[in-house]
């Protein structure tokens, strides 16, 4: 059984182009949990909309206090995963789109390792292509120093196996994204393998600026700051 775990906060603008193009590759015994962190849009009358028995809407209460942007994604993605009945998980966000065949190429190398990444294309809000190969630009290394410095596992691109999860519990309570723990604990622990080709279009557009698309970046005390609490958290793998 496959579990697509959403986190949902105000997205009603891409939602359902979203859900359609990951519905349309799951089986009928399959499960799309999607956590809300109480959004005040349309977001879950959209989802309701589509009539689907496989989706799971689940309420997630965001935290009054956080240290980091990440930690309030970072805990409704847990609670989402938390709710998960499947023995492979896939995470998603609420504004890209899947590729034909995501589902099937990601579970036939889930055969050979324990989790997986795949490339994905770039795009604005139209979902028209800026950058074909994220990983051309952002290339994949599945080591622990190699994700430390520069963080390259985007949870939308990666699929894994329960007892991946299962050994990343519980998750650090602040400073560390819960994809790059997830990653870290697999490289660690289990076998990490890579998909070469763009499963997904990553849609960037004015409420999802990044620094990897933006090339603005963020302060150095910001950066040593969030490695600080990185490493601290890896400690617990070593």
């Amino acid at each position: 059984m496959i579990s697509v775990c959403i986190a949902t906060y105000n997205g009603e603008k891409y939602i359902l182009e979203q859900l359609r193009s990951i519905l349309s590759q799951l089986g009928p015994d399959d499960e799309v949990v999607v956590s809300d962190d109480r959004s005040t849009d349309a977001t879950l009358e959209r989802i309701r909309s589509l009539g689907d028995d496989r989706i799971r809407i689940v309420e997630h209460t965001p935290s009054s206090c956080v240290r980091f942007t990440i930690d309030r994604s970072t805990a409704n993605f847990v609670n989402a995963m938390r709710h998960a009945r499947g023995d492979i998980f896939f995470l998603s966000d609420q504004d890209d789109v899947w590729l034909p065949g995501k589902v099937d190429k990601m579970t036939a190398a889930l055969r050979d390792y324990d989790l997986v990444k795949s490339d994905c294309s770039v795009t604005d809000g139209e979902l028209n292509v800026v950058t074909p190969s994220y990983c051309a630009l952002h290339p994949f290394a599945p080591t622990l120093r190699a994700q430390f410095l520069r963080p390259t596992l985007t949870g939308s691109c990666m699929a894994f196996r329960r007892a991946v999860y299962e050994a990343a519990l519980p998750f650090p309570s602040s400073g560390v994204a819960h994809d790059l723990w997830l990653g870290l604990v697999a490289i660690r622990r289990f076998r990490v393998g890579f998909v070469d080709e763009p499963l997904m279009l990553y849609r960037r557009h004015a409420a999802t600026v990044t620094e990897s698309e933006t090339g603005r970046g963020t302060s150095l005390l910001f950066k040593l700051h969030y490695r600080l609490y990185v490493a601290k958290a890896m400690l617990r793998l070593l």
